[in-house]
């Protein structure tokens, strides 16, 4: 009996031994692995901004010599009318493009949430506009918006009666904001219906039929159980929308062109016409460094707290 407790424990022991030896074995093999991932994430992510904060750091004209100025291209910046004018116009833009895309999403959602099947090809179609390259959007929105007679807007206003409220909506900068954000809020529907529909989806129905057995009908189902339940999903669309709105600019580049007289110019336009046409490309990632910082405000909290709830 001795015998084979010497003979069974030894092997044991072994076993044990050599199983901890492949655990750290598949441990190097995985870090390995990520090597070429970590190596393609430093070149494009983390030395780009490092670089743009550098740079922001340098007073760069064209091909001048640079010279160092520290942060005085941040105290020019928030001293600099037009870029405090590009602030606030981001804030009206961010809001009103994310509260028009998530409440008209969320809108369908609910709708179509009666009837998953029969709604399932307008969801599709709906969700396509998402799937668009903002350019496509720009061009298709700014034929939609002519000030002439072969724009789709000014030609159904004058179709109903109403041709005296045709109107330059773009190169009115009155209008041209709010002509712009309708476009992309537009382009930007089809992820909050997808979201919110999904969360929609989700209840489970026994919820619905003890509603509907005790005399609720569809829109009191819909205001006091789905609308409530599927607020994770318009919480989720919020958050990816909002950041979405603060990085935006080829539909603003192809509608407006930050104009007219700069009424549509966010900060990441603002970036863009420094940079790019005047060519101060210090001032113009100083800019840029500003707009990261905004995003970061918007999305490190939401991720930590999401993060949080996960654990």
């Amino acid at each position: 009996m001795g015998t084979l407790g010497k003979a069974v424990c030894p092997g044991a022991a072994t076993g044990l031994d050599g199983r901890h030896t492949l655990r750290r074995g598949e441990g190097a093999a995985a870090y390995l692995l990520l090597v070429p991932i970590l190596v393609l994430f430093c070149l494009s992510v983390v030395y780009p901004l490092a670089e743009t904060l550098r740079l922001s750091l340098f007073d760069i004209r064209g091909m001048g010599v640079p010279r160092f100025v520290g942060w005085g291209n941040y105290v020019n910046l928030f001293s600099d009318d037009s870029f405090r004018r590009s602030i606030w116009t981001t804030l009206i833009w961010s809001v009103s493009t994310t509260g028009l895309s998530v409440s008209a999403g969320w809108l369908l959602a609910m709708l179509c949430s009666f009837a998953p099947t029969a709604t399932a090809i307008p969801r599709a179609m709906i969700f396509a506009a998402y799937g668009m390259a903002e350019t496509v959007t720009g061009f298709a929105w700014s034929g939609i918006y002519r000030a002439d007679d072969a724009g789709l807007l000014n030609a159904l206003l004058a179709k109903v009666g109403l041709a005296n409220w045709a109107h330059a909506w773009l190169g009115d900068p009155s209008t041209a904001l709010g002509a712009v954000a309708v476009a992309y809020a537009w382009a930007q529907t089809g992820l909050p219906l997808m979201l919110c529909f999904a969360a929609a989806q989700a209840i489970p129905k026994s919820i619905l039929e003890a509603a509907y057995m005790d005399g609720a009908g569809p829109f009191a189902v819909m205001r006091h159980i789905i609308m409530p339940l599927s607020l994770p999903g318009v919480r989720v669309a919020i958050f990816m929308n909002l950041l979405s709105s603060l990085r935006a600019f080829d539909t603003i580049y192809v509608m407006t062109g930050g104009g007219p007289v700069r009424a549509t110019e966010t900060v990441g336009y603002f970036m863009f016409r420094e940079s790019m046409n005047q060519f101060k490309l210090g001032y113009g990632a100083a800019a840029t460094v500003v707009l990261l910082a905004a995003v970061c405000f918007v999305s490190v909290p939401a991720i930590i707290q999401r993060t949080a709830g996960a654990k």
